[in-house]
């Protein structure tokens, strides 16, 4: 497996590494990934004792600067999430995002020969399937783009568009969370390449061979999350959490301090709510659990001054000696067991990004939710809210409607959150981590049996 897992000491967090580590300890292989120490091209093996290989292609400083914060984090995240105002496109991050991609490929096949199956995970390695393709033609490979694809007309302004979807296209299967994006893939295809493009069955016939696209949203690991929802530790810490707020209703958001999560506007919502609804003043907290992240990009400096400076002026307008204050900020990630205990703890989980490929803390709150208590407040704009209507749903850019959302959140009652919940909980389950992998290796047609294969393929009748 190739992708760009962030490095440094402790483990990585992301919702990419949390949805494919569980396999890989699973089933075994070698992850290729991102080291940002100086050193030879493919670094000694670590087995770090989960059950598979670490390989670490190692960047420079200035490849980090040029391919990773540049090209890949600076551009074509902005662009895929259409966020494009401002937007400066360099050659030089171009050459040294391609240069990066073609060490990947080289590790890769380094240590994996003709048979093996290459699973290629997103938009920073977006050339790599078709290295690996020109190395080893008749090899399986797949790739999974875990963002956002934006519409043809946002797409066209990236120079190197062609290029980026020809790398993609060496893959046997490329993979997208939701309908919507394969389509947008699809048109950008047709328009950019010299392509025959079958949108009924989502192939694509590209230098004399068929791609499968298809739209496969990723699951969680359904068992590990019930299982931590129940320990009676977790509970315990949740009972815990609770009891510090001093709040007759807990709010929760956990987000990447990113400007695509919303939480501006979010804590402008709640403002609004606060200041139509004097009654819930001091009876109301959110928990927004801020994640720091890309702090070497301007933007992301902006938005974490920017989220300080906005809970700062909340909890001082609301500040009537109340026993609980409007927003408790946490700038940490939090380790799994303490974020199952906060879902446990709260209420209401508002996850309303702006843009989002799909959001698995939406997943992970109903999975926890055992009792079938609880409201999840989804926006629209999120990937996963094509698969959830039991959430409420919301456009993040309406205040008012966000914040009418929170209302009727804290007003349902417990009979519609059992209702609601149990759907959320049924479609969860269903879609879990294993159904991902079955339909990964199903559609990039590779002959591979392992428990987590064989347990989603009962459940999987397309």
């Amino acid at each position: 497996m190739l992708s760009n897992r962030s490095a440094g000491p402790g483990r990585a967090v992301s919702g990419l590494v949390s949805a494919v580590e569980p396999i890989l300890e699973e089933t075994g292989g070698t992850w290729v990934a991102c080291g940002f120490n100086p050193g030879p091209n493919g670094s000694p093996p670590r087995f770090d004792d989960r059950g598979y290989v670490l390989r670490e292609v190692s960047l420079s400083p200035e490849e980090y600067q040029e391919y990773y914060l540049g090209l890949a984090n600076a551009c074509l995240w902005p662009v895929s999430h259409c966020f494009v105002e401002g937007l400066r496109f360099s050659a030089r991050q171009w050459e040294t995002y391609r240069d990066v991609n073609v060490r990947f490929a080289h590790t890769a096949t380094r240590w994996e020969g003709e048979g093996s199956f290459f699973w290629v995970h997103d938009y920073h390695l977006a050339l790599v399937p078709a290295l690996l393709r020109k190395a080893y033609p008749t090899a399986r490979v797949a790739f999974f783009w875990h963002i956002p694809f934006p519409p043809y007309d946002v797409f066209r302004i990236f120079p190197w568009r062609g290029e980026l979807m020809s790398g993609m296209l060496g893959a046997n299967l490329v993979g997208f969370h939701t309908t919507r994006y394969v389509n947008n893939f699809l048109e950008c295809v047709e328009d950019s390449l010299d392509a025959k493009v079958d949108v009924h069955s989502g192939q694509v016939f590209y230098h004399d061979r068929p791609v499968q696209v298809k739209a496969m949203p990723v699951g969680i690991d359904w068992q590990r999350f019930t299982a931590l929802a129940v320990s009676s530790a977790v509970r315990a810490q949740a009972a815990t959490i609770r009891r510090s707020f001093g709040a007759r209703w807990l709010l929760l958001g956990v987000d990447r301090l990113d400007y695509t999560k919303g939480i501006l506007e979010r804590l402008e919502a709640l403002d609004l709510l606060l200041e139509e609804n004097p009654n819930l003043q001091g009876k109301v907290t959110l928990l927004q659990v801020g994640i720091p992240s890309r702090e070497n990009i301007a933007a992301y400096r902006s938005l974490r001054s920017a989220v300080e400076a906005a809970v700062g002026r909340l909890n001082g307008k609301y500040d009537r000696h109340y026993q609980s204050i409007p927003v408790r900020y946490v700038c940490h990630p939090l380790g799994q067991e303490e974020l199952v205990a906060h879902y446990l703890a709260a209420d209401v989980a508002l996850v309303t990004p702006l843009r989002d490929g799909l959001n698995l803390v939406a997943k992970e709150f109903v999975a926890c939710r055992d009792d079938e208590s609880g409201v999840l407040v989804l926006s629209t704009l999120a990937g996963v809210a094509e698969e959830m209507p039991g959430s409420l749903l919301v456009n993040p850019y309406d205040t008012a409607g966000l914040a009418g959302a929170i209302r009727k959140a804290l007003e349902m009652s417990p009979a519609e959150q059992r209702r609601r919940m149990r759907s959320l909980r049924q479609t969860v389950q269903k879609h879990e981590l294993g159904r991902w992998w079955h339909h990964t290796l199903k559609y990039a047609g590779v002959n591979l049996v392992h428990p987590l294969a064989t347990e989603a393929q009962t459940a999987v009748n397309d």
